[in-house]
């Protein structure tokens, strides 16, 4: 079996699964944010369900609109705050957290081996740390806070061989677009990405998480990463639990195996509106913004945010266009502070945000008027995203970003610091 085979086969108690498979499996994490948490906890009282199956493995937390931006946010995160009151849940409220997909791997609650199940699409980020992690809708969350368990149909698996050295300026975000850009949005439709390969096995774990995160993009039920020591070393000082790594077997069945040469991959940029309009760098052309947004649950990690500064250290941001610098967590604005990295972004001419999800979502804190162009270090294109229908939405990796926001266009790091 694969990797995902077999911690889907030890969570529903059989010797083993193959891909088509129902079965009802074992949860060890269930999430929500405040936006589906309502749902969630109407999906929970339409059962009957007077308390969580463990509230040590139920979390919630403010991401999406906060601080809250309006009225009715403010009653989706109070509603949200008292249900997770009431259960005796994990709950992270506004500056005590941060994006749920920052937060809970820093927070030590996701561990290789577990099936993590969250109401947010990009539940697939947690896969880094070689967990099955996948993100469902409100009534599925709510049977799992419920009962503890959900049913899934068993996916394939695409195996993803990187091989090479990354060239400069070549970052986890450009591995992941290429990939989108080769397979297509429905390229993984309902399987899973598991990614391997010499390059990938260099990656620090910060840009795993952005790879995993990005893999719902072409369609996957999730991304996942082999437990190796990086993955161990990051548990020990996140928490320090114990938990059993899970490996695939020798002779596991593959869908698809899909091998790349990363050593000839550009800086990546995708225009708008779909994550797969891929196009390298040297066939970018001139693309003038409006607005550069970095950081969120894709590229919003102490990695991201030191790549961003290493490019506007000393410099400004360009006086027609603004620029959004958002943490992913409150442990990665600290350290961020700590470093000296928010005076670089603040001195650079850029806007910082306590962690939100705000911009990416299209909710508050740096939304698109009409006409105007974007490019974000977040996950998403399509139309309507990050504001008007009518704005344009390019997606890039931090040190891309950083560039064309001091150049006020789509601009190669390299460029910009010789």
């Amino acid at each position: 079996m694969t990797l995902a085979e077999k911690i889907l086969a030890a969570h529903s108690g059989r010797a083993e699964v193959s891909p088509g498979d129902y079965v009802m499996v074992e949860v060890d994490l269930a999430f929500a944010q405040e936006g589906m948490t309502p749902l969630v906890v109407e999906a929970f009282h339409a059962l009957g369900a007077a308390k969580v199956f463990d509230p040590a493995r139920v979390v919630f937390m403010a991401d999406h609109s906060c601080p809250s931006k309006d009225i009715p946010s403010a009653e989706q995160a109070k509603l949200q705050r008292e249900f997770a009151r009431e259960q005796s849940a994990i709950y992270y409220d506004i500056g005590r957290g941060g994006i749920e997909h920052v937060l809970i791997p820093e927070e030590g609650l996701s561990l290789p081996g577990q099936v993590i199940v969250g109401a947010d699409s990009h539940t697939c980020t947690l896969g880094a740390v070689g967990a099955f992690a996948a993100g469902m809708g409100a009534t599925d969350i709510g049977v799992a806070m419920a009962a503890g368990e959900v049913w899934m149909k068993v996916p394939p698996t695409i195996r993803l061989v990187y091989h090479g050295r990354l060239p400069s300026w070549v970052s986890a975000k450009d591995l992941i677009l290429y990939t989108i850009g080769d397979i297509g949005v429905d390229g993984a439709l309902y399987s899973v990405m598991e990614f391997t390969g010499e390059a990938v096995d260099e990656l620090d774990m910060d840009g795993r998480f952005t790879m995993a995160n990005m893999a719902v993009e072409a369609g996957a039920k999730t991304g996942i990463f082999h437990v190796d020591e990086k993955t161990r070393r990051y548990i020990k000082e996140h928490g320090n639990k114990t938990f059993t790594a899970i490996e695939a077997d020798n002779d596991a069945e593959y869908s698809k195996v899909i091998e790349y040469d990363v050593s000839t991959i550009e800086p990546q940029v995708a225009f708008p509106n779909i994550p797969s309009n891929v196009r390298p760098m040297s066939k970018v052309g001139e693309v003038k913004l409006d607005q550069v947004m970095i950081g969120g649950c894709t590229n919003g990690r102490l990695a991201d945010l030191r790549a961003a500064a290493r490019v506007l250290e000393g410099r400004a941001i360009h006086p027609d266009l603004r620029c959004v610098v958002i943490p992913g967590s409150r442990r990665v604005y600290l350290n961020a502070l700590e470093e000296g990295l928010i005076e670089t972004f603040v001195r650079a001419g850029a806007a910082v945000s306590t962690p939100t999800c705000g911009p990416c979502a299209g909710q508050h804190m740096g939304v698109l008027a009409a006409g105007e162009r974007g490019l974000a270090t977040t996950n998403r294109n399509f139309v309507g995203r990050m504001g008007s229908p009518r704005a344009e939405i390019y997606l890039s990796g931090p040190a891309v970003a950083a560039a064309s926001a001091i150049a006020g266009c789509i601009a190669d790091p390299e460029a910009v610091m010789s």
